[in-house]
């Protein structure tokens, strides 16, 4: 089966649509020892398969919109983070303290880039903010397992480098292995999702429908960036306490609203939101906002036909399952990063492939549950895990689409835009996601971390 054909199986499409799908095969793209071009243009193809499938639905059109996947362009938006310019200013991808060690008996990776992660680094480690630089030095006396744990335990983040056989013999890998590539299921018997048509062009499958975004850093923003560029209104919801970065923000904002609400103290201005929302998507480690009631059935006991979309690291079971975790943890706990790397060295995947591939996922598992719901009802979860991402990835990923154009990829610049934002001149990547008559950027420019009121924009409604 081929890359794309397999993302769509594990969403539910029908097969008889994949021929829906052409490809612009470009050498040079995403290149690395395993096969993230591949799997990049099959996230996508995946996700633009399933907005031109709603956007069909919606407009009644008899044939679904055809879709085409350029590498190009897909390249050129994983690594949209390193794309970004900010009157000029290039963003500052990770912070120092951000990176690999050696240990007493190989490497680990630690993440350290939003303050209170760097503080509690350097809690576990025994150091206080002006021995900064002795991080090196106390990682050195561990091995990588003991370093692991101990910023664990502190509530930080470090892991170790383990080999593609190491952790397939871990109990986490063996319970990502056995889980699907896309996690559906059916909450209830909700009756089924009456869509208000939609017309005119672009083609906007999601136009109005209402998307509760509380999501943070890269994967979860993907997925919610990609449900604004078809219309969704998308409020992103943070707490006031826990300031994003600004450069990621606004790389992952295009389209949205932000707003910052305090889930304890306003408690009814959430509810209200959530009465009104279509789908909520939640990044945070599994078990988090469980204690606010936040949990997938108790979302849909309260909010009936609401779609639930959950991004975690490692997958919500196993012994890893409440863990925090991002992007590059993952490689190197999975393998990746000992594939890609040297006996002297670990390596690291030409992008963040598992962060953006996990991301469009999640946003076509929402779109197929959409769809879905059209004819068959019910609230729905979906979810989608970085480790599970980064399985696929390490299983080796069948390329397809051959059979469409072949080009080169040379300069990134056919698939960058500029435009002008509340935070200054921006230079951006433009979306992959593309199908026939759908739309080529996005409405809105991204705005400032907590610019907006915690309310539903007027305009939206998409649903009765």
């Amino acid at each position: 089966m081929t890359d794309i054909a397999f993302a769509w199986s594990s969403l539910g499409g029908d097969p008889a649509l994949v021929p829906r799908v052409s490809t612009v095969v470009r050498e040079g793209a995403l290149q690395g020892r395993l096969p993230v071009r591949e799997l990049a243009r099959a996230c996508v193809g995946a996700c633009a398969l399933a907005a031109a499938e709603l956007g069909a639905r919606r407009a009644g059109l008899a044939e679904v919109p055809r879709v085409r996947v350029d590498d190009g362009a897909v390249a050129t938006a994983f690594v949209s983070e390193r794309h970004l310019l900010v009157d000029g200013r290039a963003p500052v991808a990770f912070a120092p303290l951000s990176r690999f060690w050696r240990t007493a008996d190989g490497w680990v990776r630690t993440h350290a880039n939003y303050p209170h992660h760097r503080a509690r680094l350097l809690s576990a480690l025994g150091l206080t903010e002006d021995l900064a630089d002795s991080v090196g030095p106390a990682l050195a006396e561990r091995t990588s397992l003991e370093a692991e744990e101990a910023v664990y335990a502190a509530g930080g983040l470090a892991v170790a480098l383990r080999t593609p056989e190491e952790w397939a013999a871990h109990e986490q890998g063996v319970a990502v292995a056995g889980r699907p590539l896309v996690e559906r299921q059916r909450l209830d018997s909700a009756h089924a999702r009456v869509l208000i048509p939609v017309e005119g062009a672009p083609l906007l499958p999601a136009a109005g429908l209402r998307v509760l975004d509380l999501t943070r850093v890269v994967a979860g923003p993907v997925a919610t960036r990609t449900l604004a560029l078809l219309g969704a209104d998308v409020l992103r919801v943070d707490a006031p306490q826990l300031p994003e970065l600004p450069d990621q923000h606004a790389d992952t904002g295009f389209g949205k609203r932000s707003a910052t609400l305090d889930l304890v103290a306003d408690r009814s201005t959430f509810e209200e939101l959530l009465a009104a929302a279509d789908v909520v998507v939640t990044g945070y480690r599994p078990g988090a906002l469980d204690r606010f009631g936040l949990s997938p059935q108790a979302l849909a006991e309260r909010r009936p036909g609401v779609v639930v979309a959950q991004l975690s690291a490692w997958g919500a079971y196993g012994p890893w399952g409440g863990r925090r975790g991002f992007d590059s943890l993952v490689q190197v706990a999975t393998g990746i990063a000992a594939t890609e790397g040297s006996p002297r060295l670990p390596g690291a995947l030409p992008a963040q492939a598992l962060d953006h591939g996990t991301g469009y996922l999640l946003a076509a598992a929402v779109l197929r549950a959409l769809t879905e719901q059209s004819y068959e009802g019910g609230s729905r979860f979906v979810g989608s895990a970085l480790a599970r991402t980064a399985r696929w990835l390490t299983d080796g990923i069948e390329a397809g689409g051959r059979e469409g154009e072949n080009a080169s990829y040379d300069d990134p610049g056919s698939w960058l835009a500029e435009r002008d934002s509340a935070s200054g001149r921006l230079r951006y990547a433009l979306p992959p996601v593309s199908f026939e008559g759908g739309p080529a950027d996005w409405a809105r420019p991204p705005v400032p971390w907590g610019t907006d009121a915690p309310s539903w924009a007027r305009f939206s409604r998409a649903a009765r």
